[in-house]
């Protein structure tokens, strides 16, 4: 690990720390887990971008919850949203049915198993029963879709939603004119418009995931970036009615 990225992370642990008595409505060890050991440094070293503290607050997430990661890939978010709800909450990593065609998903098995709380979901998000889910997070999965696979991938969260349970929606910022597909990125607009179709109320538009380091041009596994890739991301609602 190099001293920049050993200033970052300890940086980072810092603020979360300072911040913990602002933040009380997540597991009271939240912050505990986020800088652990235990928890893996790559994740630990995205931290400084990807603002998990911030995301969780303003996705709103209490303690005890039950949380969905869609699409949960690699599963950063996953154990994030595992230490936000604590032990006596739940979360759901859909990671699909592709996902067993590789030793039987054994590597998401493996990556839940520690977390306690957590259950490896193989299923599709339309399996989940209907109504049963406090909150969602969908990172960096809308830039595979066009407008005809975005309806319904974006209904089948809502329907897995509460009545008024929220959702964060994040993916990485494309421009017009660009080839946003081959870059891995979208744009703004169009994600703004699916999620509206699909139904959802839009809560807020951050900006903190957003960063000048980025210029666009660039895909955004190019080591130039560092990972450092500036994203949007909408927080959504599932109307009450």
């Amino acid at each position: 690990m190099t001293g920049s990225l050993i200033v970052r992370a300890a940086l980072l642990a810092c603020s979360l720390a300072t911040a913990t008595s602002a933040f009380a409505a997540v597991a009271p060890d939240f912050v505990e887990k986020l800088t652990a050991e235990s928890r893996p440094l790559e994740d630990r070293v995205r931290d400084g971008a990807r603002r998990p503290y911030q995301v969780m607050q303003l996705l709103g997430v209490n303690a005890g919850e039950t949380l969905l990661d869609v699409g949960a890939g690699g599963g950063w978010f996953t154990r994030v949203l595992s230490a936000a709800t604590g032990a006596n909450g739940k979360v759901i990593a859909q990671f699909g049915p592709r996902a067993l065609q590789r030793e039987n998903g054994q590597e998401q098995k493996t990556l839940v198993a520690p977390l306690g709380n957590t259950e490896a979901f193989f299923g599709n998000v339309a399996d989940i029963p209907a109504n049963s889910v406090d909150a969602a997070v969908t990172a960096l999965n809308m830039h595979h879709m066009n407008a005809e696979r975005a309806g319904p991938y974006l209904k089948e969260i809502l329907a897995a939603l509460k009545p008024g349970g929220r959702a964060a929606i994040i993916d990485h910022v494309g421009v017009a004119g660009a080839n946003n597909g081959m870059l891995h990125r979208m744009l703004p607009s169009d994600a703004k418009t699916w999620i509206q179709q699909a139904g959802f109320e839009i809560v807020a538009e951050p900006d903190i995931l957003r960063t000048t380091a980025d210029d666009h041009t660039l895909s955004v596994d190019d080591p130039i970036l560092g990972r450092d890739i500036d994203q949007f991301m909408f927080i959504v609602r599932k109307p009450q009615r």
